[in-house]
């Protein structure tokens, strides 16, 4: 996307976004993609923090739209209650960052449409709150995309230690973040989702730069 910031080009404001960055990683999170199942609690800090890394195409898959009770913990806006999840979370990555690809997908996730949802992604990230499909996107991804990475999300409701969340690596290309225990029923609040979604966000940094181990 061409840009201007205060009389600046493109490569000089984007360039300049990234002078923090880990050295050298600009190029390869620009050359990423990542496909985001869920723009709720973990897929909307997800998404954040990858677009402001630089992830340079990000596709993003939810079906809901935005609601008052979605507000404690996701990253939408009081003025963006009633939008479809997915239109509002690409309204406020682009202020973020213009210059990466956004898609967008208003569907569920289904195990027919996986094949095609995903046939795009590097990195396929799982930010379901449903435990019946986040286990229907493992067992699809697994069957469909053997050798795709796959990062999860599971247990992080409630409001304990933050040190109970880790990030597990249990098979090849599978990726779980979370404590593993808790469940939705407790609560869910924003730090506790926030923090697994980083370790799932820092994961697929770890995995697009090269550096998959955990």
């Amino acid at each position: 996307m061409e840009a201007q910031v205060q009389g600046q080009d493109y490569k000089d404001v984007y360039y300049g976004m990234k002078e923090r960055n880990v050295k050298d990683s600009t190029d390869k999170l620009t050359a990423a993609h990542v496909t985001i199942a869920g723009a709720g609690g973990l897929g909307s800090n997800i998404a954040i923090a990858l677009t402001r890394i630089g992830v340079g195409h990000l596709t993003l898959i939810d079906f809901d739209s935005v609601e008052l009770s979605n507000l404690n913990r996701q990253q939408f806006k009081l003025s963006q209650v009633g939008m479809p999840k997915v239109t509002a979370l690409k309204q406020n990555l682009q202020e973020f960052n213009p210059f990466i690809e956004i898609k967008t997908f208003q569907t569920k996730v289904t195990h027919d449409n996986v094949k095609e949802l995903f046939a795009d992604a590097d990195i396929i990230c799982e930010a379901f709150d449903n435990p019946a499909a986040k286990a229907m996107l493992l067992d699809a991804a697994s069957e469909f995309f053997p050798d795709k990475p796959l990062v999860m999300g599971t247990g992080m409701a409630g409001i304990h230690s933050s040190n109970t969340i880790t990030t597990k690596h249990p098979r090849a290309n599978l990726y779980i973040a979370g404590d593993g225990t808790s469940i939705g029923a407790e609560g869910l609040m924003a730090p506790r989702v926030m923090i697994a979604a980083g370790h799932e966000a820092n994961m697929i940094t770890r995995i697009i730069l090269g550096r998959d181990d955990i």
